[in-house]
């Protein structure tokens, strides 16, 4: 085993991820984490109904999945009924349908199309389908970005996102049943098997990398502060959040793409039925917030949409809590760049940075998981490196 330690600061989803792949090395690592419970975006509030603080799905066509799996971090998949998936909709000038326009379609299954970097969505997909269905296709996508306008981003950037969640292939999607939570605490439990020393309601204020290498896995805005360097920003969403849950109906909508404004609506409880109470189903809802409007706005936007996709839905009602994400839905990019061009996950001198905003491939809380790998790995070898110039 080597001397000295890896400290990881933030335990959420890059966090836990970092401290388990150094902990695997051979070397000590102890994680501190602000709050008092472990998480992160991973988060869930308690039973009976668990609601998610974030995105609750994976896509298992990327290591992340793999290194996740095979760990069993990620054991006990759910699956929505071929009834749940009859509740598949769409929102199109104003009103909900089974399919989306046969443009759109034809767009979707372009699976064999490039993108370009440098061009906006917006301009790309216009000149190929037309203004009318490259707005549906960034409205869709909205789901991923959280964004109100997803086509000033890079056409390269939405376009993957397009073909991996809506494209002719079938989706990788995956539920795990009990949530993001209950992969949170796998994670919490094996990082504890292998010695991993974890300190939470631990606010670390100040970085030393004297005992050994430090890995920032915190939201960039925190480790903006904590490295003190002003370069530490990125794009990122900014959506009005809504969960609730029902006694269930039948017709009641399962998932929703608003075409119109971006929001998108889906049943948590459709893949599984351990996450509320017997009889009820527990949505989410999000909405993206438009440049300059007021949160207050968005949320009306969104309790209109959510009463479209879930009539008498406020008669029914036996939970519910909003929230907004601003700032915390994983990187965009915008024309011109890529995630190469994101901050870098190596920082210098024993610095090292992981979450969803920085230079690691994916999306969401895939770009935490494949920058936390990274962090870990260049941690373990400026670890090793200090041991042998100690000899």
């Amino acid at each position: 085993m080597t001397t000295g330690h890896i400290t990881v600061i933030g335990g959420g989803l890059a966090g836990l991820t970092a401290a388990i792949a150094c902990a695997e090395s051979g070397v000590r690592v102890k994680l501190y984490e602000a709050h008092a419970t472990l998480g992160g975006r991973a988060r869930a509030t308690a039973a009976p109904h668990i609601a998610h603080d974030g995105a609750h799905v994976f896509y298992a066509d990327g290591p992340h999945y793999t290194w996740l799996r095979k760990r069993g971090f990620v054991a006990g998949l759910g699956w929505p009924s071929i009834r749940d998936a009859g509740g598949l909709g769409f929102r199109v000038d104003g009103r909900l349908r089974r399919l989306p326009p046969v443009r759109m379609l034809r767009a979707q299954a372009r699976f064999d199309l490039t993108a370009p970097v440098d061009v906006e969505f917006r301009t790309w997909a216009s000149n190929r389908w037309g203004e009318t269905t490259a707005g549906q296709l960034a409205n869709a996508i909205s789901v991923v970005t959280y964004d109100a306008d997803t086509g000033r981003l890079s056409a390269a950037f939405v376009w993957d996102l397009v073909q991996r969640a809506l494209g002719p292939r079938v989706p990788a999607i995956r539920w795990v049943r009990g949530g993001w939570q209950m992969v949170v605490d796998r994670m919490a439990a094996r990082a504890v098997e292998l010695g991993v020393v974890i300190e939470t309601g631990s606010r670390v204020t100040e970085l030393s990398t004297a005992a050994g290498p430090v890995i920032v896995a915190t939201e960039l805005a925190s480790a903006r502060g904590l490295l003190h360097d002003d370069t530490l920003i990125g794009t990122s969403g900014h959506a009005a959040l809504l969960d609730f849950a029902v006694h269930s109906r039948p017709g009641d909508r399962t998932a929703v793409f608003d075409l119109d404004e971006g929001g998108y609506h889906e049943s948590y409880t459709m893949q599984d039925d351990t996450i509320a109470p017997p009889g009820q189903s527990l949505f989410q809802l999000q909405m993206p917030v438009r440049h300059k409007e007021s949160h207050a706005d968005a949320h009306r936007r969104l309790a209109i949409f959510a009463d479209a996709v879930v009539p008498g839905r406020c008669d029914r009602m036996t939970f519910s809590r909003t929230a907004i994400a601003k700032g915390r839905t994983g990187a965009l990019d915008l024309p011109g760049r890529t995630w190469r061009d994101r901050p870098a996950v190596e920082r210098g001198d024993g610095l090292f940075l992981a979450g969803d905003m920085v230079a690691a491939p994916g999306m969401r809380g895939e770009i935490s998981i494949n920058s936390a790998l990274h962090a870990a790995a260049s941690a373990v070898k400026d670890l090793e490196s200090r041991r042998i110039r100690a000899w």
